[in-house]
C-alpha cells in the first residue's frame, strides 16, 4: 500500500509540472491580450482624433507623428506593456480624400513562459482613419410656429442655425462635400406654390373645402363659384384652377405619413389644403406669398450657403405645432426620389445622413381633427404617429438630434417624444433660454464633423 501512494505522489509531481506550466502560459497570454486591447482601443481614438485634426486644418502633415504620440500618451494606461512604439503615416489617396495609420507595438514581460525560453510576449496592432470620402447630408426641420416668437426664441434659432451652417460649410472641401436642407414647419409644410402642376399633389381635400370654392372657372361665365355653377343645372361644369392654391400641404394618408416612400398614382400623395391663421375675423393662408406672418417654404438639399442662410433669417413664427410632419419632410428632403429628389449618391464616397428636429412646443395638430385641436393634443395619437416615423428613419440608418426649446416658466415636461425620436441620449438637447441654442447648435456641429471620419 505504501509503494503504490508512492508511485501516485511520483506521478502526480510529473504530471504538475506541465499543468503548472499550461496555467502560467494562460495567465501570461491573457496579460499580453489585454495589454493589446487597451492599445487597440487607443489607437483607434488616436486615429480619429488626428483625422478630424487634419481635416479641419488643426494641425499640418508635419505634426502628425509628435501629435499621435501625444493623444496616444494620454490614452493609453496599461501598466504591463513595455518597449511601446507608435508611429503614424499620412496617405493622400487621391482628391477625394486621405487616410491615416496608426501603428503601435509593444510587449509584455511574462512570468512563466520565461521557463520555456520566453521571456517576453510581443504584440502590435494598428488603426486607420479616413476622410474626404465621407459625404455628409444634413436636414434641418425648424420649428416656425406661433409659440416661437416668444422669449426671443426664434432670432436665437436663426442665429444658431446659420452658425451651424458655417460651421458645417467649413468642412465641405469640394462641392457637394455637405449638402444642407431647410424645413420650416407648424402645422403643415409650404412645398412652395409653383409646384401646383406636380403629380404627387394630392388635390382631394383641397377640392372639397368650402373655402376653395372659388378657385375654378364655370362653363357659364357669370357662374364664379363651384356651388353656383353647379346648382343651376344645364350641364354645367366646373374646372379646378389649381394655380390658385398657395403651397401648403398636410400629413399623407396613413401608413404613409410615417415613411418616405415615393408617392405615385397608387402610393399616398401630399394632399393641399389652405390651412392659415385668423386675423380679424379674416382667415387667410400662412403659405400665402406676402401674407405676414408667412411660413417660408422648403428647401431642397443645397449647397448654397447664402441661399441657406436666407431661407432660415426669412422664417416667421405661425401656427400650431406638427413635429412629425417637420420629420417627415426633412427624411423626404434626404431621400432620392419625389418630391425633393435629393442628389444622386457618387458609388466614390461614403454618405452620412442627419436630421436636426427643433421644436418649442409639445404636439397639438395634424391633419385630423380628432388628434388635437391646435391648443390640446388628444390621447397622445399625434406622438404616436411621430415615434413610428422616428423608427423608420433611424433604422434606415439616420443620425437623428432633436432639440427642445423649453423656455416656458414654469417650465414644459420634458418631451417625450423629441426624446424618443433622438438617436442616442447624447443627441437630445434642452434649452432653457434661448442664449442657449447657440451652443446647443455648435455641440451639434462637432458631432457631425465627426461623422465625417470613417474608421
Amino acid at each position: 500500500m505504501g509503494a503504490e501512494d508512492g508511485n501516485i505522489a511520483v506521478i502526480f509531481a510529473i504530471a504538475l509540472l506541465p499543468l503548472l506550466s499550461f496555467v502560467g502560459a494562460a495567465v501570461d497570454y491573457t496579460r499580453a491580450n489585454a495589454a493589446r486591447s487597451s492599445m487597440q482601443a487607443a489607437l483607434d481614438s488616436t486615429a480619429l482624433m488626428l483625422s478630424k485634426d487634419l481635416s479641419q486644418g488643426i494641425i499640418t502633415t508635419s505634426d502628425i507623428q509628435t501629435k499621435a504620440q501625444a493623444y496616444f500618451n494620454a490614452l493609453y494606461t496599461n501598466k504591463d506593456a513595455n518597449s511601446i512604439s507608435v508611429s503614424a503615416t499620412y496617405t493622400p489617396t487621391s482628391s477625394m480624400g486621405a487616410n491615416i495609420q496608426v501603428n503601435g507595438s509593444g510587449n509584455v514581460t511574462t512570468d512563466f513562459l520565461r521557463v520555456a525560453g520566453f521571456p517576453t510576449l510581443d504584440f502590435n496592432t494598428s488603426s486607420t482613419a479616413a476622410w474626404g470620402s465621407v459625404r455628409m447630408r444634413v436636414a434641418m426641420a425648424l420649428d416656425n410656429t406661433g409659440s416661437m416668437a416668444q422669449d426671443g426664441k426664434m432670432p436665437a434659432m436663426q442665429t444658431a442655425a446659420k452658425a451651424l451652417v458655417d460651421q458645417l460649410s467649413g468642412l465641405a472641401k469640394s462641392p457637394g462635400d455637405i449638402y444642407i436642407s431647410v424645413i420650416p414647419f407648424a402645422k403643415d409644410v409650404n412645398v412652395g406654390a409653383s409646384n401646383y402642376n406636380q403629380s404627387w399633389i394630392d388635390w382631394t381635400d383641397w377640392e372639397n373645402d368650402p373655402a376653395n370654392d372659388d378657385k375654378g372657372t364655370c362653363s357659364q361665365s357669370n357662374k364664379t363659384t363651384k356651388s353656383s355653377c353647379l346648382n343651376g343645372g344645364n350641364n354645367r361644369t366646373w374646372t379646378w384652377d389649381h394655380s390658385k392654391w398657395t403651397g401648403c400641404v398636410t400629413d399623407r394618408d396613413q401608413d404613409y405619413d410615417t415613411k418616405n416612400t415615393a408617392p405615385t398614382t397608387t402610393v399616398a400623395r401630399f394632399p393641399a389644403e389652405e390651412y392659415g391663421f385668423s386675423l380679424f375675423g379674416y382667415t387667410s393662408s400662412y403659405c400665402k406669398p406676402g401674407n405676414t406672418p408667412y411660413l417660408q417654404p422648403i428647401l431642397p438639399l443645397s449647397y448654397d450657403w447664402s441661399a441657406i442662410k436666407t431661407r432660415i433669417g426669412n422664417m416667421q413664427p405661425t401656427g400650431s405645432t406638427n413635429q412629425a410632419i417637420g420629420m417627415a419632410w426633412a427624411w423626404m428632403s434626404l431621400t432620392q426620389s419625389a418630391p425633393l429628389n435629393a442628389p444622386a449618391k457618387d458609388a466614390n464616397y461614403t454618405y452620412k445622413d442627419a436630421i436636426i428636429l427643433l421644436s418649442d412646443g409639445l404636439n397639438t395638430e395634424d391633419r385630423w381633427p380628432s388628434y388635437g385641436n391646435g391648443s390640446v393634443q388628444y390621447n397622445g395619437q399625434i406622438d404616436a404617429r411621430q415615434r413610428i416615423l422616428c423608427d423608420n428613419a433611424k433604422n434606415a440608418g439616420t443620425t437623428v438630434y432633436t432639440i427642445q426649446v423649453n423656455t416656458h416658466i414654469p417650465a414644459d415636461a420634458t418631451s417625450a417624444v423629441l426624446q424618443y425620436c433622438a438617436s442616442g441620449p447624447e443627441n437630445f438637447f434642452i434649452v432653457t433660454t434661448a442664449s442657449q441654442t447657440a451652443s446647443v447648435f455648435n455641440s451639434i456641429g462637432s458631432s457631425l464633423s465627426k461623422l465625417r471620419v470613417a474608421r
